[in-house]
């Protein structure tokens, strides 16, 4: 006879279902405790500040009055005590100006007797000051005439002088030998004033070294007088600024 058994009660009949439901548990509880974080905490004293009422007491002021030793006897005369008036009129002086004006000086009286003579509007002669001015060449009215461009126009004769300046400077320009050996070079600003007479005067420069200056004025100190300047038709001061370039080219 063959004995069957009742699969209800058989008890192995689910183990891999209880070992898989086992297994995910296990592994959550892993990762929950691998993933939880723990932060350090520091005490940190809490400090109380204690105080007392405290009350200045006010100390009230008193008055001492010292007695007076006995046998002093106090004596007040009538000289010690003078009665003053209230009221007490003021004279008032009067301050004289010490500063002259026309009536004084039309009442003056001369050694001779005689009565000073009166100045009138026509005696009075005012004198033209002449105004030592200076204006830049850019905004000059009338610029300076450079020898050989007393033709054209304004515009004209401002492009033939800045042509006729830098052919000047070209055919008088000199590299210092000293400079060369030294290997100086560089931009030296010349500033300088064409006076009313068309002179060149008050050269100043500006450069890298003062022998490259002393160059770029000794250029300069050699341009012919001009025609000088006009401002409002009247001849001025014109300031004029040059730069000079000094580069050593090996040939």
């Amino acid at each position: 006879m063959e004995l069957k058994k009742n699969p209800e009660v058989e008890v192995g009949r689910n183990s891999s279902l209880y070992f898989a439901i086992g297994l995910c548990l296990t592994l959550l509880l892993t990762y929950n405790m691998l993933e939880y974080k723990s932060y350090k905490t520091t005490i940190r004293p809490v400090e109380v500040v204690s105080y007392e009422n405290f009350y200045e007491e006010e100390i009230p002021i008193t008055t001492v009055k010292t007695p007076i030793p006995p046998g002093t006897q106090i004596a007040i005369t009538s000289d010690a005590i003078k009665i003053v008036d209230d009221f007490r009129e003021v004279e008032e002086s009067f301050i004289g100006s010490s500063e002259t004006n026309q009536m004084d000086v039309m009442g003056k009286v001369t050694e001779n007797g005689g009565a000073q003579p009166v100045l009138k509007i026509d005696d009075i002669k005012v004198e033209d000051v002449e105004e030592d001015i200076e204006v830049p060449f850019a905004v000059i009215e009338s610029v300076p005439v450079f020898p050989g461009c007393e033709k054209g126009t304004k515009e004209e004769k401002k492009a033939c002088f800045q042509n006729k300046m830098l052919e000047h400077v070209k055919n008088n320009f000199k590299y210092p030998k000293i400079a060369q050996e030294m290997g100086i070079y560089g931009r030296v600003i010349v500033l300088f004033v064409i006076d009313k007479d068309g002179r060149v005067i008050n050269i100043q420069s500006r450069g890298p070294d003062k022998i490259l200056e002393k160059e770029a004025e000794r250029i300069i100190g050699l341009l012919p007088k001009m025609i000088p300047g006009k401002q409002r038709g009247k001849p001025v001061k014109v300031t004029y600024s040059l730069p000079i370039y000094f580069k050593y080219v090996e040939r």
